[in-house]
């Protein structure tokens, strides 16, 4: 169960209902900040893996009225992660076969900054539908487009092959909607603070610019899926040419974690933020990642309106990256990574994704037991990161 946070002392209006078990001060600061805004209804709900973050927490699931609050969901909108089971047994995939993947997913995809080179790759018809709300991020989605769908991206995004406990090949893809929506998000981001120099300033859902928001929003959230989706395709096509023989998608599901969604709640609707945080209603899937070297699991909806049937969307950092850097050695990491197959000449920068920068998945999940039950444990065996 949550702790409940309520101080009307601090200017707090509605309470903060906590899962993290060991939140810092700094993010239970950064929550207290969005639970004392004058738009926020009903309480904020701040999931097991909350940690601080720019501007609002990761982690953070709030409502509103009729507002929306472009801050609120940081600049990758529409990130989420994907998981396919294959038709591919692990026991297929030895280390070397493994090996040989990576090293060609490495040249297939790219990933940290890089981009497609000339003309980029084909884009689905359906988002080239319609216009943006300016004519500069028009500009950009022509621009952009093709040369980000079907890119990772660097931080935590990933790209990663893992095991179940009956020996099925599953393929985890953890990325959003990149250039395309860092451009939406600070666009948006800016109109909101030219009418209020408050940094989590909020658009009126009903005003010119709130409705230009929601339908960007809406685009990049259907970027963000594309990519994903070009992603595993791109995946299951590497795989194939390595074991020489059909790769399919025998399961899929897709989650985003940055979004905004209305919603009807007690027969209200709301406007429902959520940062680093998975929709998961009662009966519902999603995947909730651990880090590079500890499992991923497939997790069950179990309904809680308190935490508007949120979720955590992976284990959360309790390390920054300047202090992953700083404290985390490459062969540390090159140790935890031993029964995994990774990008290992990049050990120098992945030590910022090292699984000691990361909460324990297990604690994460024991701390929201009663949002989710565990369905599957994904074990990780070869791993892409940028």
């Amino acid at each position: 169960m949550p702790q409940m946070i309520y101080d009307p002392a601090r200017g707090q209006r509605v309470p903060v209902h906590l899962w993290a078990r060991d939140a810092s001060e700094e993010t239970i600061t950064q929550l207290v900040a969005i639970a004392s805004r004058p738009y926020v209804a009903r309480h904020v709900a701040a999931m097991a893996d909350a940690h601080v973050a720019h501007g609002v927490a990761v982690g953070t699931v709030f409502a509103t009225e009729r507002s929306v609050v472009p801050r609120a969901l940081g600049g990758d909108l529409g990130c989420g992660i994907a998981a396919t089971r294959l038709s591919v047994g692990a026991g297929e995939l030895d280390r070397r076969t493994l090996e040989r993947i990576l090293d060609a997913l490495g040249r297939a995809i790219p990933a940290g900054d890089a981009v497609h080179r000339g003309a980029g790759v084909s884009v689905p018809d359906a988002l080239h539908e319609g216009a943006l709300s300016t004519a500069a991020l028009s500009r950009t989605r022509e621009a952009l487009a093709r040369k980000h769908l079907a890119t990772l991206g660097g931080g935590n995004h990933f790209l990663e092959l893992d095991r179940d406990a009956e020996g099925n090949a599953w393929l985890l893809v953890h990325s959003g909607s990149r250039g395309l929506g860092a451009a939406i998000a600070a666009h948006h981001v800016r109109a909101a603070e030219a009418r209020d120099p408050d940094p989590l300033a909020a658009l009126d859902v009903e005003s010119d610019a709130g409705r230009a928001y929601l339908d960007d929003l809406e685009w990049a959230l259907a970027f963000a899926r594309a990519n994903r989706d070009a992603l595993a395709a791109r995946a299951l096509e590497v795989i194939a040419d390595v074991i020489g023989g059909d790769v399919v998608r025998e399961e899929h599901l897709d989650v985003h974690h940055n979004f905004v969604a209305r919603e009807a709640w007690d027969g209200e609707d709301l406007f429902v933020h959520r940062k680093g945080a998975v929709c998961i209603p009662r009966g519902a899937r999603a995947v909730v990642p651990g880090s590079m070297a500890t499992a991923s699991y497939l997790v069950l909806g179990l309904g809680c309106p308190l935490a508007f049937d949120s979720c955590s969307h992976g284990a959360g950092r309790v390390r920054t990256r300047t202090e992953a850097r700083r404290e985390i050695h490459p062969e540390a990491l090159a140790r935890a990574m031993r029964r995994v197959v990774w990008p290992e000449h990049l050990a120098r920068k992945l030590v910022e994704e090292a699984p000691s920068a990361y909460r324990d998945i297990t604690e994460v999940l024991d701390a929201q037991g009663d949002l989710v039950a565990r369905e599957r444990r994904l074990e990780p065996v070869a791993v892409l990161k940028g």
